[in-house]
């Protein structure tokens, strides 16, 4: 009997220590409020399907600070507002309550709530002055009130208590507030309990991860940045501090074994970055497995992973197996997840209907059984048992589902639950009954991460590398207090991994942002500087300073994918991820008077956006030519390419350029027209499915089902404004934008 394709979820659940060691004060909410949306309700939903076995990690420093909430003693800016009396609030108060209490995804969190969304876009409209100057105490409450209950996850909306506020939805008062502070600690309180009790049903496999979350490789050596970017630039000093390694592991055994009541058996290593000189500790520690990403194991065998154009792996038996690794402490397992099907749940089906985007999950995995065994019965072998292994964030995507994911996790629970092909396992009953049969020279592993088989993302940019100067001299300065052990000095240690966590190198320099960099930044120095304090040794004057300066708002790269809503407005949450070009007004004088301000540009699995900010006041027609033309070709892809069917080209880069795809939009009359090159420098016209809205901005989504594409190919896209047939302008004035296809 053909067995089953075998699926193992893994859902990283973690957040990084917002607990100063400056006076021991919480300084932003996320534990609590992801923790009243995210955590619980991901294994309670599995609950209702007996049949689905699943794998969770739960870092460390979440449930510590998941503890600390349960007992009473967090308390965070945020929550010290909720429970301030509204005729106390300082007007520091109220202007931090009126910035930051709308922090949340509007579209799913805010809008569907009337009074929280008629608070929020009395901000948006009128300013935060306005508010401050004319808010009274029943709207701060409301606010208050409102910011803390739409974190609470639909899942326990039939809550008796739950429901009443939810159907008043206006005139809370200090009581009502305190009372939800209340419902958030008893669900915070049922987390760990309810993991501890499906993984002793066995429908949960609960694992670990560093302490603190830390890179482990960059803990080992910061050299390790150059393995895969041999030329990367690297900090001053150089961090070397294997010994840090089994500590973390060590102080993560320690933790789960007393809160679960057995020894872990997997790692999931932080940001599943991995290196040769990690895994003996690893397997000393006693872990069984760990898991990374499908670039680890392509650049470990030298092999990039095709994808048809449907994004499904045309070598699916070389990812789909779990691997041993030999270490001196015994053997390690080790999977490698889809990145593709991780995520497509992680940053596009949120943007989809939950019931289509459920089959479209299905269909990938029976493709991938129906693949595997079709080259399996070409191949005249046995038919050997494959592992689909599909990991990723399991807290931050859910705040782009509808109902926090409850209907797209519902309707593909069911269609799982029901489907005899596909079993849904956790790594470690696959192992057990399994084990692997295939090795990797354990000194052949990459040393990289998920984010694209490298460490880039923590350390190589300037400002990363200068916070990576900053701890090394503390680390050292730790080692010359050999006085201060972990037993009558806990509190320079805390210190210690707690600055070595990865999240603050996440938040320096290029790649990610937030409205909360500065608020990162200061918790890092102020983890390090807990650490000179306590060695009584002065605290140098860099700790004092940012690390990083305000970010300049200039032009950057994609980020993440992006989902917006194409209605002209050019919303800033859906766009704030986006890449960005700066075109008018930003680069001298001999810029400002382009019509064009500005582009944003990114893409998610189903689209390539684009979205254009005029030069405010200005009509088409009437200040600039009433045509936009996308023009883009595929580098290094054997395809037909035209010139630009205008006049007036001047014969100069990049407009002399051919292109092999033609969008044309009418500002004017709002009308779409789409044209590909065919030989002999023809164009000819196709049917398009792309949107556009041109209100406040023009915004543009074209369907990659539109475009000649396949993953990892890449684009280039030139803008042309153009009247009567003639070419007026072009952006960018002297290069193309980069674009790459997930």
């Amino acid at each position: 009997m053909p067995h089953p394709l075998y699926v193992a979820f893994i859902w990283h659940q973690h957040q990084p220590l917002y607990k100063s060691r400056m006076g021991n004060k919480y300084r932003l909410p996320w534990v609590r409020l992801h923790g009243t949306k995210d955590y619980l309700d991901l294994v309670l939903m599995l609950s209702r399907y007996p049949k689905l076995h699943q794998t969770v990690n739960l870092v460390p420093s979440l449930i510590l600070q998941l503890e600390d909430y349960v007992a009473g003693t967090a308390f965070d800016p945020y929550l010290t507002a909720m429970l301030t009396p509204t005729d106390q609030l300082t007007l520091e108060q109220k202007h931090f309550i009126v910035e930051h209490f709308f922090d949340a995804n509007h579209h799913t969190l805010i809008d569907p709530h009337p009074r929280y969304a008629e608070l929020y876009n009395q901000r948006q409209k009128f300013g935060q002055g306005w508010c401050l100057e004319n808010w009274g105490e029943q709207d701060y409450s409301d606010l208050l009130a409102w910011h803390n209950l739409a974190w609470i996850d639909p899942i326990f909306w039939d809550d008796p208590e739950v429901a009443r506020w939810l159907a008043r939805g206006r005139d809370f008062n200090l009581s009502d507030r305190q009372r939800i502070y209340s419902k958030q600690r008893e669900i915070l309180g049922s987390i760990v309990a309810q993991h501890r009790q499906m993984q002793d049903a066995g429908q949960l496999e609960v694992i670990t991860s560093p302490y603190t979350h830390p890179i482990l490789p960059l803990l080992a050596d910061t050299n390790a940045g150059q393995v895969a970017i041999p030329d990367m630039t690297l900090p001053e000093y150089r961090f070397q501090w294997e010994e840090d390694i089994p500590r973390h592991l060590r102080k993560a055994w320690d933790m789960y074994l007393e809160r679960f009541g057995r020894t872990p058996r997997g790692l999931w290593p932080s940001e599943q970055a991995v290196s040769p000189a990690i895994l003996p500790y690893i397997a000393e520690q006693g872990f069984e497995w760990i898991c990374s990403d499908e670039s680890i194991l392509g650049w470990t065998l030298g092999h990039f992973f095709h994808r048809d154009a449907a994004g499904n792996v045309l070598e699916p038996e070389l990812l789909y197996r779990p691997y041993r690794l030999e270490t001196p402490h015994g053997d390690l397992a080790i999977v490698f997840r889809d990145h593709r099907l991780s995520d497509l749940i992680g940053f596009t089906y949120g943007s989809m209907e939950p019931r289509q985007a459920a089959s479209d999950l299905v269909g990938h995995l029976e493709t991938i059984k129906n693949t595997l065994r079709q080259r399996q019965n070409s191949d005249s072998t046995e038919e050997s048992p494959a592992l689909v292994t599909i990991a990723l964030d399991g807290e931050n995507c859910w705040e782009f589902y509808q109902r926090d994911g409850e209907p797209f996790l519902d309707a593909l629970y069911r269609d799982l639950s029901d489907n005899p092909g596909i079993q849904l396992v956790t790594v470690a009953e696959f192992l057990d009954r399994f084990g692997t049969n295939a090795t990797i020279p354990s000194d052949r592993l990459h040393s990289g991460s998920w984010v694209d088989g490298s460490l880039t993302t923590w350390i190589g940019d300037p400002v990363k590398n200068r916070a990576w100067d900053l701890l090394t001299p503390a680390r050292q300065m730790l080692a010359n207090h050999p006085e201060a052990t972990e037993e009558n000095n806990p509190e320079v240690w805390e210190a210690l991994y707690a600055a070595e966590g990865s999240d603050w190198f996440w938040w320096f320099g290029e790649g990610h942002s937030s409205n909360q960099d500065a608020m990162f930044d200061q918790l890092f120095r102020e983890h390090i500087c807990a650490i000179y304090r306590a060695l009584n040794e002065p605290i140098p004057s860099n700790l004092l300073q940012p690390v990083e300066e305000d970010k300049i708002r200039g032009d950057k790269g994609p980020e993440s994918f992006i989902h917006p809503i194409i209605d002209g407005v050019g919303d800033e949450q859906d766009w704030d991820r986006a890449g960005r070009l700066e075109i008018g007004g930003s680069r001298g004088t001999m810029h400002r008077t382009s019509p064009i301000q500005r582009l944003w540009y990114g893409v998610d699995h189903l689209n390539f956006y684009l979205r254009v900010d005029f030069k405010s006041g200005s009509q088409p027609g009437i200040d600039f030519p009433p045509e936009l033309r996308l023009l883009w070709y595929y580098p290094e892809q054997p395809m037909s390419n035209s010139p630009i069917p205008l006049s007036d080209v001047p014969n100069e880069a990049p407009v002399n350029y051919f292109f092999h795809n033609h969008l044309g939009i009418n500002l004017l009359s709002r009308s779409v027209w789409f044209q590909e090159a065919w030989d002999n420098h023809q164009w000819h016209v196709r049917p398009t499915r792309a949107q556009m809205a041109f209100k406040k901005c023009l915004e543009i989504a074209v369907p990659w089902a539109d475009l000649p594409t396949e993953p990892d190919w890449s684009l280039h896209l030139l803008l042309v404004l153009s009247d009567a047939g003639r070419l007026r302008e072009h952006f960018p004035e002297t290069n193309l934008v980069s674009i790459d296809v997930p």
